[in-house]
């Protein structure tokens, strides 16, 4: 599924561009989900544990191009990627009314309004898609800045799950489980 490229303005007056990923970004988007990994304990992995290369990054991309089930958004800010964030649609009979999304930005480009106006996109995307009837996502303890960001577009905590995560340093934390009902 392509997204339709937009333009937005920035809290700080600076434009950024929505659009769909490019084959050209693969290598970019390797080097950033690397960089977001490395700047806060709530992604889903390690820096080392971001293993793709660019060419694998560049076949996922022209497979959501063609996906009815898959979108991504890419924002890129002065030609540098600043976020990117997915929403896939469940594709079985028992799950289409279902689709779950991700989001991360690099920690210079938060507060920006970058997350708001990636969810706005992605919840008219799920509102477009026939059948589809909530959102869900997931978020580990702690983060409330992304927790004050879901709550903002209208997602409620609905399951935890105790001790999910387990830091380097051997600390546990809960994993929440948050849907948006449209």
């Amino acid at each position: 599924m392509i997204f339709q490229e937009k333009t937005i303005t920035l809290k700080d007056g600076r434009t950024a561009i929505l659009r769909a990923p490019r084959p050209e970004d693969a290598a970019p988007m390797v080097q950033y989900l690397k960089d977001t990994a490395g700047e806060t304990e709530f992604i889903m992995r390690y820096p080392e544990e971001v293993t793709m290369t660019p060419e694998r990054e560049a076949a996922f991309f022209e497979h959501l191009a063609y996906s009815p089930f898959d979108m991504m958004i890419v924002c890129e800010v002065d030609g540098c990627i600043a976020g990117n964030c997915q929403i896939n649609f469940g594709n079985k009979i028992k799950t289409r009314h279902r689709a779950s999304v991700a989001i991360g930005l690099t920690k210079a480009y938060w507060n920006l309004g970058i997350g708001t106006a990636m969810f706005e996109e992605m919840i008219a995307a799920a509102r477009q898609h026939e059948g589809t009837r909530h959102i869900d996502l997931e978020f580990i303890e702690g983060n409330s800045r992304a927790r004050a960001l879901y709550e903002k577009m209208g997602f409620r905590i609905i399951g935890v799950k105790p001790d999910a995560i387990m830091l380097r340093d051997g600390s546990l934390r809960n994993e929440y489980l948050m849907r948006l009902v449209l």
